[in-house]
């Protein structure tokens, strides 16, 4: 391969958004792009989450493109293993793999204000220039690492869950498990059996629905191939339904109160010990929080060999972890269930826009961009999953798919304009953008639940979920406002002072 490169878009990532921008994009006549992948394989998320039990907890026929349905999903709710298969036929039945670039992790997008162009540097030494950049990095893609004293010294096994050791036999050990969120749900039922002793060290409980999962039958599986509407028509009343339920978290909260009786009922048939169901017994309003599924979480819980610590790890002295409570557990392995960088992603410090300056400088005061999209000062320069485009009760692939919508539309809106040009997203537009999504967001379950959560960032901002539907959505990324943005042109050769003469000659 050429240490350089030239393309018309460069595609960071080959996650959902990743290859679905890249399918977009030849959908729309465009080969000349790149996919640059720091990982040897594609899948995002999916490729890195292979801890024991995972899987998605969004509906299969949900959470696939509708450019690309699959009627052969296994399950209701998809396991780990066949969503990443999925991903790999979507990049193969659509021609991608020429495109895509792997082992090639991206350490610096620096904008050219003279060329009108991002530089791109990878790790590997590789170079490329692009005229757009479209960032489908994900907001779950870099896992947060607590800092705990002694944590280093342990003198165990300490893996995040996105970091799996699958060498690693758990049979027989103590093992810690730090954290609550969705992975660890998932994690603690696959582990227990095998754990001499399993801790679950929890700040916070979260509230856990039934998963209404079963097997797909071979009838079903052949109905949707034989007839394709009847997989769409399953996908859109699985779509319809949760439509119907974004009212509940973003204007009425109160209405959740039903939502959390089913809750506390699916918790009272596997934990009969009031002592236990106590400790699991969240404080702040269902929803706050993202809504977890289990059928097998609490039982796990129930087990004579799991102790929950209702408290977070506070200090580790050699094998001995101390929770924040004073309790005192010993442990011959630790799987941290602690999230990911959400609203401080890593990509944002290799970003250097028009100013001089990072994405993560420009966004010191929290992540803002234009309609999810677009961040002022990186002209040419697109999110996929960006701001404010987060779900809490639906599919993200509906969200990708309308930001490939407007990401179709700007690059339109380029060609419109002709020759070496690059939009700009204005700051009053940006800033206008974001006003309206915080006020909207001051009545949703997300700031009003009692909770904090990952949705939040450190000034206690929700920069992370849509307060609104996702049609609402597909309708405020149909098309590129030209309004909002800033026509760029190649700067003029003594332009300043063709200016002063020709403003004289005016006169």
């Amino acid at each position: 391969m050429a240490q350089h490169e030239h393309v018309r878009v460069a595609v960071i990532g080959s996650g959902f958004g990743g290859l679905g921008a890249a399918v977009r994009l030849r959908r729309e006549g465009i080969t000349d792009f790149l996919v640059l992948e720091r990982a040897g394989s594609v899948g995002g998320t999916w490729r890195d989450n292979s801890y024991p039990g995972c899987a998605c907890d969004v509906p299969s026929h949900l959470y696939s493109f509708s450019f690309a349905p699959n009627p052969d999903w296994p399950r209701t709710f998809s396991g780990q293993e066949h969503i990443r298969a999925y991903l790999e036929r979507v990049a193969d039945t659509f021609g991608l793999r020429p495109h895509i670039r792997l082992n090639h992790e991206v350490t610096l997008m620096r904008w050219d204000n003279d060329a009108l162009h991002w530089v791109i540097e990878a790790a590997n030494g590789a170079t490329f220039t692009a005229d757009v950049v479209v960032s489908a990095t994900g907001p779950l893609s870099d896992p947060k690492l607590p800092d705990i004293p002694g944590l280093a010294d342990f003198p165990g096994k300490v893996f995040h869950s996105a970091q799996w050791d699958h060498d690693y036999d758990l049979a027989g050990k103590r093992v810690a498990v730090i954290g609550t969120g969705a992975s660890a749900i998932q994690i603690v039922p696959e582990i227990q059996p095998q754990a001499r002793r399993l801790t679950l060290f929890q700040r916070t409980p979260p509230w856990v629905m039934p998963r209404m999962d079963r097997a797909i039958s071979g009838a079903e599986k052949w109905l949707h191939r034989a007839l394709p509407f009847t997989g769409t028509a399953r996908r859109g009343l699985l779509w319809g339904i949760r439509e119907l339920q974004v009212g509940a978290f973003t204007k009425h909260p109160d209405q959740l109160g039903l939502v959390e009786r089913i809750a506390k009922a699916n918790m009272a048939r596997a934990i009969k010990d009031p002592q236990l169901r106590a400790k699991l017994t969240p404080s702040y309003r269902i929803g706050c929080k993202r809504i977890l599924l289990s059928n097998a979480y609490y039982p796990a819980l129930a087990e004579p060999n799991v102790d929950v610590v209702a408290s977070g790890l506070s200090e580790v002295r050699g094998s001995t972890l101390v929770a924040s409570d004073g309790t005192e557990t010993e442990a011959d392995v630790i799987v941290l269930g602690t999230g990911f960088h959400v609203t401080d992603m890593p990509i944002a410090d290799r970003v250097v826009g028009a100013e001089g300056i990072t994405l993560a400088e420009s966004w010191k005061d929290g992540m803002e961009s234009l309609r999810g999209a677009s961040a002022a000062g990186f002209p040419n320069w697109m999110t996929i999953i960006g701001p404010n485009t987060g779900l809490g009760n639906s599919s993200m692939i509906l969200m990708i798919e309308s930001q490939l919508n407007y990401m179709a539309d700007y690059l339109r809106q380029l060609d419109v304009l002709g020759g070496r040009v690059a939009l700009g997203a204005r700051s009053s537009a940006v800033g206008a953008w974001n006003r309206r999504v915080q006020d909207r967001m001051k009545r949703t379950v997300w700031n009003t639940g009692g909770c904090t959560s990952w949705y939040l960032d450190s000034t206690g901002r929700n920069t992370t979920v849509w307060p609104g539907t996702t049609a609402e959505f597909r309708r405020a990324t149909r098309a590129v406002d030209l309004a909002e943005y800033e026509v760029i042109r190649p700067p003029v050769p003594n332009g300043p002072r063709k200016a002063v003469l020709a403003e004289e000659a005016a006169r």
